[in-house]
């Protein structure tokens, strides 16, 4: 048996239930970093939000539990810009790494668990037990240089090596036990490509779901068209759902029209609030945004779409998720 010890069938059905038990659309939690930094976090260093890990365990159960209270039936551990070069890179050794990678995935488990303890036992509760996604950010997210939304790796960066990069992360977070993988962020056909090839590679057992980014509405990145990576990920058993995640909203209902003309797989979405992200300045550019009243108008579209996962991204926050959750679960 490879990694994570589910069996096939369960691991067809696990995301299909969850979107069965949402009505038809499932809910994915919002922001991290944002929400971190409400509530005093100082985050502004290569590590991003995974510095929480070694500094505030306790703020980031915080926030799961915001987002679980909002109405989230998927939440993302605080692992996207964790990695185990990151950590090495600040003096730590690679033990202490793979433990905060575990520890983002645990912290996550428990939190999901003592709300669930709770919230099932609410009378005509909304709430369903939500699923815990291991997050695992882009190369580009550990370059911490905007990258991700550029695709631009140079032509040093092979398959081979972008395998390299997120091979022992995902055995050490998979071996954690959450019940989903999240790619995200993936900004070009190769890194995409190494992701699908490490899955079958380590005989993942648990679904996954990759996520590009968009800075055009219409391609990756890179400039390759949707098409091409759509391709190569619909050949994968191991990719459960695609989509896009940190792109502004407006992009998001032609994207999915996009994406549903080249795969049957779900999609998911969960875009940013609008705003810029300049990522070598690391600051957050003034631009058109959307409040939680404009995504509550268009979560609604993008179900209807055909978007089977919908959440939110960068400075998106637990309002934006309950606005979210309760239009797309019919609840006043």
């Amino acid at each position: 048996m490879g990694l994570g010890k589910v069996t096939d069938s369960a691991r067809e059905t696990l995301l299909e239930d969850l979107i069965k038990r949402a009505g038809g659309c499932a809910v994915i939690d919002g922001g991290f970093a944002t929400q971190l930094e409400k509530h005093g976090a100082a985050i502004n260093d290569p590590l991003w939000s995974a510095l929480c890990l070694i500094k505030n365990p306790e703020l980031v159960q915080r926030v799961h539990f915001e987002y679980l209270e909002a109405g989230a039936d998927i939440l993302l551990t605080s692992s996207y810009q964790a990695t185990i070069p990151g950590f090495l890179s600040r003096g730590l050794s690679i033990e202490e790494a793979e433990m905060l990678l575990r520890k983002s995935v645990i912290l996550t488990l428990e939190a999901r668990d003592e709300f669930w303890a709770v919230a099932q036992n609410i009378p005509d509760r909304s709430y369903n037990r939500a699923l815990v996604a291991a997050s695992l950010g882009s190369y580009g997210a550990y370059l911490a240089d905007g990258s991700e939304y550029s695709g631009n790796y140079g032509p040093e960066i092979s398959l081979d090596k972008l395998k390299d990069f997120h091979r022992r992360r995902l055995q050490v977070l998979v071996e954690a036990g959450p019940d989903l993988l999240a790619f995200e962020t993936i900004p070009n056909k190769l890194e995409a490509q190494a992701c699908v090839e490490l899955l079958d590679e380590e005989k993942v057992q648990i679904p996954s779901w990759i996520c590009f980014s968009s800075v055009d509405g219409e391609h990756a990145p890179s400039g390759e068209s949707f098409k091409e990576c759509l391709d190569m990920i619909n050949s994968s058993d191991k990719v459960n759902a695609v989509g896009i995640n940190c792109a502004p909203p407006q992009f998001m209902e032609g994207l999915i029209c996009k994406f549903k003309k080249f795969t049957e797989k779900p999609i998911v979405v969960y875009p940013n609030s609008g705003e810029v992200w300049d990522g070598r300045a690391k600051r957050w550019l003034p631009s058109k945004c959307f409040d939680d009243d404009k995504f509550k108008l268009f979560a609604t579209r993008w179900r209807d779409s055909g978007a089977k996962l919908i959440g939110g991204c960068c400075r998106t926050t637990p309002s934006t998720i309950r606005a979210i959750s309760k239009v797309l679960k019919g609840r006043s």
